[in-house]
């Protein structure tokens, strides 16, 4: 690999170890060693914010329903989220990092990359500036949290797995093809089930398979997410650690402890619950209300999620209507189990064209 400005970044991706239940299990001993899981209930509806190792165990992961999860594991502790708390944690994880470095990109309440290039903590070395921050957290808030250290975002992301729980693994730049050649396609951020199914039958089951591949191919079979993974197999990425990032939509949603069925049903969720939402959460997300779709998302009683969004510029409560009659032509004889409303917010730069060259 040619070694160019990219390499000599220093990039550090912090994950706290399952957050949410390693709180409640620091803030309630007798949880800790029993399957435990953050989210949902007896009554079987929702679904599961995140869970301990565990219960991992038993096969439960986050956004698992609840039904599901009492099947693979009767005996699991369900706990209710309190989100007020796990975001006052999180400000205290955010200033243990600023001690560090001011350049951090939040991407959760548990999850964050730091660019520590400039850093001169721990003699600048990114390595001993991870294995601070991890003592740190650990001895400030008895929580435990992994760290991936590399020289490109997506690889400190996919290192920072690697050694979980409550550890670190680091890439240094003259090693970054090897480590990208071996790694499985499904490991790569934003390479979903259905994209990694696809990507299968085409015959590419690592990042090397890509690396092989003309670019030209990759583009016209799979578009821009073809020319994403083309780059990433060749160790490239240039994305920068960005400390604001730009919001790309808002939403909301609710799942009913009782099933709905009717078109006024739901109507009468979406213009008396979720809209006022919606408008309120896009006041605040942007002053200028400038959006360019808006869409329905619907969660039928066999888990089956579908989704039916239009171009519009302006929020609308009536352009909703002909969404719901539409969505729900696709029920067949289903009852709703979850409704949610979306809005795609204006971007504030232009999107770049991919080029195949």
């Amino acid at each position: 690999m040619v070694v160019s400005q990219q390499s000599l970044r220093k990039i550090i991706h912090i994950d706290m170890d399952c957050f949410y239940a390693a709180v409640e299990m620091r803030d309630n001993p007798h949880y800790r060693g029993k399957p435990l899981a953050v989210g949902g209930n007896r009554q079987q509806r929702g679904v599961l914010s995140t869970c301990n190792y565990e219960a991992r165990q038993y096969g439960l992961h986050s956004a698992m329903p609840t039904a599901q999860a009492l099947k693979l594991c009767p005996h699991v502790i369900l706990v209710p989220g309190r989100m007020e708390v796990y975001k006052a944690i999180s400000k205290q994880i955010r200033a243990i990092f600023h001690r560090y470095t001011p350049i951090i990109e939040p991407l959760s309440l548990d999850e964050a990359y730091l660019d520590v290039t400039d850093s001169t903590a721990c003699k600048g070395s990114a390595t001993l500036i991870a294995e601070a921050i991890r003592h740190d957290i650990y001895n400030e808030l008895q929580l435990t949290a992994s760290a991936g250290v590399a020289p490109i975002k997506f690889l400190a992301k996919v290192a920072s797995d690697m050694r979980k729980p409550n550890g670190q693994y680091v890439v240094p730049p003259e090693d970054v093809q090897k480590v990208v050649d071996k790694l499985p396609l499904e490991v790569i951020p934003g390479i979903g089930k259905v994209s990694l199914e696809k990507l299968h039958r085409a015959g590419f089951y690592l990042c090397e398979d890509i690396k092989n591949t003309d670019y030209r191919d990759l583009l016209i079979r799979f578009g821009r997410q073809g020319a994403s993974l083309w780059q990433k197999s060749h160790g490239i990425d240039p994305r920068e650690v960005v400390v604001e990032r730009e919001r790309k939509s808002v939403g909301v949603e609710r799942t009913f402890s009782q099933n709905i069925m009717t078109y006024e049903q739901c109507w009468d969720v979406i213009e008396n619950k979720l809209f006022p939402e919606l408008d309120q959460r896009l006041t605040k997300a942007s002053a200028k209300r400038a959006i360019i779709k808006q869409g329905i998302k619907v969660k039928f009683a066999d888990f089956q999620l579908t989704t039916i969004e239009h171009i519009h510029h302006q929020l609308e409560l009536d352009d909703f209507r002909e969404l719901l009659r539409e969505v729900l032509k696709r029920q067949n004889g289903r009852e709703v189990r979850l409704l949610g409303l979306s809005v795609m917010l204006k971007p504030q730069l232009p999107v770049e064209q991919l080029s195949f060259f």
